[in-house]
């Protein structure tokens, strides 16, 4: 581990880093503050957003944990968004692990802007139980997953697919944003169900007159609510872990986008706090970057 990034996913990170000093003049990000949750907002058709998410925690009776994971979403129409995944982990007193990939798409039927404006979202999954990641929670998720060795979690691979039908609206600057997960195993068990939910606003909707970088519009505040629901078996609330928590994002124009959140367990199947952290930046009209740099 080097300053608590996982050796797996070391040079993904230093290309995030590397991105955010050379393209800071053309990068410009704009989503709610959200971890889980997903609003309406679909990636401009040509450009690339690279984030870093990290996720610790301290379940208990188990080991602390820092989990990894390298974003890159594209926008490949103006209705069509698509996303790829690479995820690591380390915890402590045990090993540090690459624990999978996702390959996720958002499509946006309707570009007009409505009171509820529909998404919808499909994600394969090749991940091992090992994955500490928590971007979502569907069926039975909860603290038992977190108590396993990873020697024991990278023995056993889930390829599923995760389905969302993602509503936001937006409404006197606020965003709210509703999400019913349902995922499946491509080789066994039943359906498991999830939700997410979130709403956020700025500090302020009027800019200055003046360009600053930590002035109020660019900060986001908000609260953001997810957990499972259950199966196809079982559907509900009980044996299910349930977390809820407030987010806070600086949106640095023509810069990177900074998002913070304590999430904290509801109940005694949850983690008790996790601690996440998200960095990304934009890269606008990527192609043309490329060409341009290849003429050069």
């Amino acid at each position: 581990m080097f300053f608590g990034i996982p050796r797996t996913l070391l040079p993904a990170t230093l290309l995030v880093i590397a991105m955010l000093i050379l393209h800071t003049p053309k990068v410009f990000a704009q989503k709610p503050p959200y971890f889980v949750t997903y609003s309406h907002f679909l990636e401009e058709p040509g450009n690339l957003e690279i984030a870093q998410k990290s996720t610790g925690a301290t379940p208990k009776n188990a080991n602390g944990f820092y989990s990894s994971t390298l974003e890159l979403e594209y926008g490949a129409t103006a209705h069509w968004t698509t996303e790829v995944y690479l995820q690591g982990q380390t915890t402590a007193n045990d090993s540090t692990i690459f624990t999978g990939f996702r390959w996720e798409n958002r499509v946006r039927p309707f570009l007009r802007d409505f009171f509820l404006n529909p998404v919808l979202y499909v994600e394969y999954e090749d991940v091992n139980l090992a994955d500490k990641s928590v971007l979502e929670v569907t069926g039975n998720d909860g603290l038992p997953d977190f108590q396993i060795s990873n020697a024991q979690g990278r023995a056993q691979v889930s390829r599923s697919l995760e389905n969302r039908l993602i509503l936001s609206s937006n409404f006197h600057g606020w965003n709210l944003a509703e999400n019913f997960i349902a995922e499946k195993n491509l080789l066994k068990n039943p359906w498991e169900f999830g939700y997410a939910l979130g709403v956020s606003h700025p500090l302020a909707l009027a800019a200055n007159g003046h360009p600053c970088r930590f002035c109020r519009q660019n900060f986001s505040v908000g609260a953001e609510m997810f957990g499972g629901l259950g199966t196809s078996h079982v559907f509900g609330l009980p044996q299910t872990s349930q977390y809820a928590g407030p987010t806070i994002a600086l949106n640095i124009p023509r810069g990177p986008m900074f998002s913070f959140s304590p999430e904290f367990g509801l109940n005694a199947y949850s983690v008790g706090t996790l601690w996440r952290l998200n960095t990304s930046c934009e890269i606008q009209q990527l192609c043309g970057l490329l060409h341009r740099k290849t003429a050069q």
